[in-house]
């Protein structure tokens, strides 16, 4: 499945990405090679491969949950260019956003 440049185009922009034209064209070069492996894999027979769905058998080794004092909320946001109500003020992403 050729991925074309137009549909890198497409996602960068979705993505707030700007390539130029010798990157978008190795993008769209470089993501048609990887669907077509993907692909490759559909030819595989697998009909005597037994399904993996769990690894039930295995233990899970996790930490134990303990509760511990947070960071201070001052040391937190020393570094931060603006903030509202205990909360970081980004740019919006979403091209309808004004400020957030």
């Amino acid at each position: 499945m050729k991925i074309s440049e137009e549909e890198v185009r497409h996602v960068a922009k979705l993505s707030k990405l700007a390539f130029s034209d010798e990157e978008t064209t190795a993008f769209a070069t470089t993501l048609t090679k990887i669907v077509d492996m993907v692909e490759l894999l559909n030819e595989v027979d697998t009909t005597d491969v037994p399904v993996t769905t769990t690894m039930a058998d295995r233990k899970t080794v996790v930490r134990e949950d303990v509760a511990e004092q947070g960071t201070d909320r001052e040391v937190l946001f020393k570094n931060v260019p603006e903030k509202e109500k205990n909360f970081i003020k980004v740019p919006a992403i979403l091209e309808e956003g004004g400020d957030a």
